[in-house]
C-alpha cells in the first residue's frame, strides 16, 4: 500500500531515499497527482485539483519497492514571478542530487505539443544525464488511432523513439500495465527485483 511520506519546501528538507527514487515532473495540470493515484490504486493519495499550480512542494510517496517524488508543476503563468523562481530553484536543487534519482517520468497532455518549458526540462534532464520516459496523459480523450498518431508526434518533437512515450489515462487506467512494466524495468536496472 502506497503512503505519503513528507513534503519538502527547501533542499534542506529533501529526503535521502534508502531505495530507488522515481521523480514525476511536468507542467502544471499535466496529471501528475492523477497518475500517482492510478499507480497507488487509491483515489486520494495525491491531492488532485482542477486549479493548475497546486503542487508547490516536492511530495514524497513510499511505494514499497521505490520512492516516488512529485515535483512542483512548471509553466503556470498565473503564479507570481518570484514563486516561479522559487520553484525553479527547488527543481535545480532536486536534480543536482542526481545520484539519488533512478528515473524521471516527464508528463504531458497527449493532445498538446511539448511547450518551451517541456523542451527546457528535456534539456535539463539531458544535462544532468538522467534517464527519463515521457508519459502522455489523458489518453482517454482520443481514439486509438489518434492516440498512436499523437505518440509519434510527441516522440518526434522530443527527438525520442516511440517506445520512450507511454500513453496513459488516469481515468480509465489505460496504459497502467505498460507503466508498471517500465517501473519494474527501472527497479531491475537498479538491482532491485520487484
Amino acid at each position: 500500500m502506497a503512503e505519503f511520506i513528507t513534503s519538502a519546501a527547501t533542499a534542506a528538507q529533501f529526503i535521502s531515499p534508502d531505495k530507488p527514487m522515481i521523480a514525476i515532473a511536468g507542467k502544471s495540470n499535466s496529471g501528475k497527482s492523477t497518475l500517482i493515484n492510478l499507480l497507488a490504486g487509491q483515489k486520494r493519495l495525491a491531492k488532485t485539483s482542477s486549479e493548475p499550480g497546486r503542487t508547490r512542494l516536492v511530495n514524497y510517496f513510499d511505494f514499497g519497492t521505490f520512492i516516488l517524488a512529485d515535483l512542483p508543476g512548471y509553466g503556470y503563468a498565473a503564479v507570481s514571478k518570484s514563486e516561479q523562481e522559487k520553484w525553479g530553484k527547488t527543481l535545480d536543487a532536486f536534480f543536482a542530487r542526481k545520484e539519488e534519482i533512478s528515473h524521471v517520468f516527464l508528463l504531458g497532455d497527449i493532445r498538446r505539443d511539448p511547450s518551451a518549458d517541456d523542451m527546457q526540462m528535456i534539456t535539463y534532464l539531458n544535462y544532468y544525464i538522467l534517464p527519463f520516459t515521457v508519459i502522455a496523459t489523458k489518453s482517454d480523450k482520443l481514439s486509438r488511432m489518434k492516440r498512436n498518431e499523437r505518440v509519434r508526434s510527441v516522440a518526434n518533437a522530443y527527438g525520442l523513439g516511440v517506445d520512450n512515450v507511454i500513453p496513459v489515462s488516469g481515468l480509465t487506467g489505460d496504459g497502467k500495465d505498460k507503466l508498471l512494466a517500465k517501473i519494474s524495468e527501472i527497479l531491475v536496472g537498479t538491482g532491485i527485483n520487484k
